[in-house]
């Protein structure tokens, strides 16, 4: 038996990265997943390798509460009425020094981090209550709970995202819904490694400087990878946690061990 037999699950980003990863793992797990991204075809791709039973994908723009509406109907529709649980993983990530940072950027940040993650416990919480309980997890950061030089706006939006699970921890527990937020580090991922976007991969040079900063400052001595975050999200998603809600889990390889959040 798979931990998430009988499960359907929304997952928003899924369709690379941490999202997907996700996906493929809690429907090896045995749920049914939704799959929400704005990739189309990226997004459509995945749930067709996991085939009609097991996965369908959905165009999802978190920002927008009607695409919300429109996933929650079609995820009830696709599998048998019900959703037990919610990986909220969209999220986007900018550089840019604070003051330097147009006040467009910041706002599109908080739209598709901050807003997308509150939005989507909005609409799929009441869902998960009526089927009985279930989870939510949130993907923060890192530099949620710590700072980090020139991603201003996105940390900002990570903090928030932990102050919104503890206080829908609060709020949902009554009604049988755990959440909880991952918080990793470095993961190789598209959004924290562009160069994996190059058609012809990232270079050998931008590879080895990648791993050479990571070796320097992770104390594992690398970076994460998509899988272990999943791995995480299928141990909050599943009853391996059935008694922690309202936390934040640092996944990160150790690099906040030796930076002091006092």
């Amino acid at each position: 038996m798979g931990k998430l037999d009988g499960r359907v699950v929304v997952i928003t980003g899924a369709a690379r990265g941490q999202g997907e990863q996700e996906a493929r793992l809690f429907a090896a797990e045995g749920a049914r997943v939704l799959l929400g991204d704005v990739l189309d075809e990226q997004g459509e791709k995945v749930a067709k390798e996991l085939g009609p039973d097991r996965a369908r994908y959905v165009h999802l723009d978190v920002s927008r509460e009607e695409d919300w509406t429109a996933a929650v109907a079609a995820a009830k529709d696709a599998f048998g009425g019900r959703i037990d649980g919610l990986v909220n993983n969209a999220g986007i990530l900018r550089f840019n020094e604070l003051t330097a940072t147009p006040l467009e950027e910041f706002q599109q940040l908080i739209q598709v981090n901050q807003v997308g993650a509150f939005l989507g416990i909005k609409h799929v919480a009441p869902e998960i209550a009526a089927a009985g309980g279930g989870t939510i997890v949130n993907t923060s950061s890192y530099t949620g709970l710590t700072g980090m030089a020139y991603v201003g706006s996105y940390a900002a939006t990570k903090a928030a995202i932990v102050g919104l699970t503890r206080v829908a921890a609060l709020e949902l527990a009554a009604k049988g819904i755990r959440v909880n937020a991952m918080c990793p580090g470095a993961v190789d991922t598209p959004m924290a490694n562009p160069a994996l976007l190059d058609p012809d991969g990232p270079s050998e040079e931008a590879t080895a400087a990648m791993a050479e900063l990571y070796k320097r400052v992770v104390p594992l001595g690398r970076a994460g990878l998509p899988a272990e975050v999943a791995r995480l999200a299928l141990f909050l998603s599943s009853e391996d946690s059935s008694y922690i809600t309202g936390q934040p889990f640092v996944i990160d390889g150790g690099w906040m061990a030796g930076v002091s959040v006092l």
